[in-house]
């Protein structure tokens, strides 16, 4: 094991000409980032995520029911053992071929029988309060370290000069103040590498999955060459839109509809100017051009490029869903993240099923306008990302 670790952190790969890791041991003039700094981040993510529990049962919670959020989940279908079998072993989609089998087996007639397999569907996902606390949370602990991060940011030289990023570099002192933000954001996605698990499922689970492994290999990668600077840049500009993005859902939760489309229209703008902007000029442009202008070039930055334009091809991806989003917004009045939202539909009434005998006046009187619903992302489209 030893020899795999020395030839993965060979120094001629991963460090600049004539630097070794001898000479980023911590001494008692000046501390450096070391790589066993990287396993506080294992119990301090579980910390993390305690907190977050006790947050949402003791503090989410209550505000949800104060603001009246809706507690319940879906409408629960009705049961039948012969539906619930061919939901949970075959299909949870059956086709027009399945349904008028199943229409002549039970006797019911095809709109019931889409109605509760839509209800049974939606069975499965969470309730608006549940989705309330899990955003709470999220927007909390972004407000924080988005806060934290300015703060320490603004009085450093880096912030307002990226060329400041090299100076000195990789023999640049590790402050506690950057410790600590750089740490707690590991942990953090850590907390959300597993918790993802367990949390709200959404569309673009994968995309979000890749977006997360990304984002933890960048984080550990750069804390040991000390890419803190940088790699500190980066974490700020993240979370700036993400707390936007959480608001917009909270007041979604909450009925706010002319809040939550200006809330959404501004993380649209913030996102497209961030992520298609700054990143790329700001972030990219300082480690293809400044870097190896200042320091010279060496071969670990083609995985830092490598791992920094999938963030980039993510970032067009959501930016194409979020302008879509927008769009629909603008046109439609509404916006929305449906990723974990119910099927709607004009005959979600509250009705026991037609016989076949009711079938025609159910024709007649439930097909016009069944697809009437109020979410605009019903083709799938995703707006949140980490």
């Amino acid at each position: 094991m030893a020899g795999i670790l020395a030839w993965f952190w060979n120094e001629r790969f991963w460090l600049p000409h004539n630097v070794t890791w001898a000479d980023l041991k911590s001494t008692e003039e000046a501390t450096f980032p070391q790589a066993e700094d990287l396993y506080l981040a294992f119990p301090l993510a579980f910390c993390i995520f305690m907190i977050r529990m006790v947050f949402e049962r003791f503090i989410a919670k209550p505000c949800a029911l104060g603001l009246k959020v809706q507690a319940n989940g879906p409408q629960k279908a009705q049961p039948n053992a012969i539906l619930e079998k061919v939901f949970t072993a075959i299909t949870k989609h059956p086709d027009e071929k399945r349904l008028e089998g199943l229409s002549k087996q039970l006797d019911w007639d095809v709109r019931s029988i889409q109605r509760w397999f839509r209800q049974r569907r939606n069975q499965e996902k969470p309730s608006t309060l549940r989705k309330f606390c899990e955003s709470t949370w999220r927007f909390t602990f972004y407000l924080y370290i988005f806060i934290y991060g300015v703060r320490l940011l603004k009085q450093s030289s880096w912030w307002w000069n990226t060329r400041q990023c090299w100076t000195g570099y990789p023999l640049q002192p590790l402050t506690p103040e950057l410790h600590y933000y750089y740490i707690v954001e590991l942990s953090f996605y850590w907390s959300l590498m597993f918790s993802q698990f367990i949390d709200i499922k959404r569309k673009d689970f994968a995309i979000m999955f890749t977006h997360h492994i990304v984002a933890v290999i960048l984080l550990t990668l750069s804390y040991t060459v000390n890419f803190m600077r940088v790699g500190a840049l980066t974490l700020c500009l993240h979370d700036s839109v993400d707390i936007v993005l959480e608001a917009a859902k909270l007041t979604n939760y909450c009925k706010c509809q002319r809040l939550c489309d200006i809330l959404f229209l501004m993380f649209a703008i913030i996102f497209i100017i961030t992520r298609l902007g700054i990143y790329p000029l700001w972030i990219l442009n300082t480690i293809v051009f400044e870097l190896p202008e200042i320091t010279g070039s060496f071969p670990a930055l083609s995985v830092f490029l490598i791992l920094l334009v999938i963030l980039q091809v993510l970032h067009c991806f959501w930016s194409y869903l979020i302008v879509k989003a927008a769009y629909k917004a603008i046109s439609k009045g509404k916006a929305r993240d449906d990723r974990s939202d119910v099927e709607s539909s004009s005959d979600e009434e509250t009705s026991p099923p037609h016989s076949k005998i009711s079938h025609s006046s159910a024709t007649t009187n439930g097909t016009s306008g069944a697809n009437g619903t109020n979410g605009y992302l019903t083709d799938g489209s995703s707006v949140e990302e980490h």
